[in-house]
């Protein structure tokens, strides 16, 4: 009888324990730095709405769509640890590089839908400037000599 081997494809519970308290470590730093990069980024509001933007609602959007992003990844990081063989882990790894994609492109879209109106605003509060300022100036044109 010929030695069969295992196909079984097993991680001890000692490094799956290990692994999932490095991912949680990662994902309680990665909380700390988004926080302290938005509260940063506060203070670039300011400058953006005196060109007529509105950095609070952009701000709030890419942040929240930065931080699903980063939620998606690690509860990825937590089910491939638990992955219990091989083509378990290649499933996994496909259907969160699908859902990502669709994910990506949404908010592609949103930021595309976003930026244009920004445009749109910044170009409305230009024109309305160049008009008041043409309203303001002195009419006549030169002064004629006598």
């Amino acid at each position: 009888m010929a030695n069969e081997r295992s196909t079984t494809f097993e991680i001890p519970a000692e490094m799956r324990e290990m692994a999932e308290r490095s991912v949680e470590q990662a994902r309680m730093a990665m909380e700390g730095f988004v926080s302290a990069a938005a509260r940063a980024m506060e203070s670039f509001d300011a400058p953006a709405e005196r060109m007529g933007m509105n950095p609070k609602d952009m701000r709030e959007k890419t942040f929240g769509m930065a931080e699903a992003n980063l939620k998606a990844s690690f509860e990825h990081a937590q089910k491939m640890i638990r992955a219990k063989d091989p083509a378990e882990a290649m499933k996994l790894q496909m259907e969160f590089m699908q859902a990502q994609f669709v994910l990506m492109q949404e908010q592609m879209r949103q930021l595309g839908v976003d930026a244009g109106a920004a445009m749109k605003q910044a170009g409305d509060a230009a024109t309305a400037a160049t008009t008041q300022a043409g309203k303001a100036a002195p009419t006549g044109g030169p002064a004629k000599k006598a």
